[in-house]
């Protein structure tokens, strides 16, 4: 788990010690919900673990529209690179 986060950080940063740029919290949260996403298939009554999808889901979206509001470059390439929208 550490190895993947790590992982994910190092893909996204933006420089040396970068941990908390929007490009590595939504990278992060991507992960975490993709996680979310393979629990639920397995575990479809599990309530309290799709309001927290929810949660994480909401989470990105408010840093995207950020990043998409103050540089529009930054969020294409994080769009490209994440695959998202």
């Amino acid at each position: 788990m550490v190895e993947k986060k790590t992982a994910v950080i190092e893909e996204n940063r933006r420089h040396e010690g970068d941990t908390g740029s929007p490009e590595v919290q939504v990278a992060l949260l991507t992960e975490r919900i993709g996680q979310l996403v393979e629990h639920l298939k397995k575990h479809k009554k599990d309530h309290s673990s799709r309001r927290g999808l929810l949660i994480l889901v909401g989470q990105r979206k408010r840093l995207m529209n950020y990043l998409e509001r103050t540089d529009i470059k930054r969020f294409e390439t994080l769009c490209d690179h994440l695959k998202l929208k």
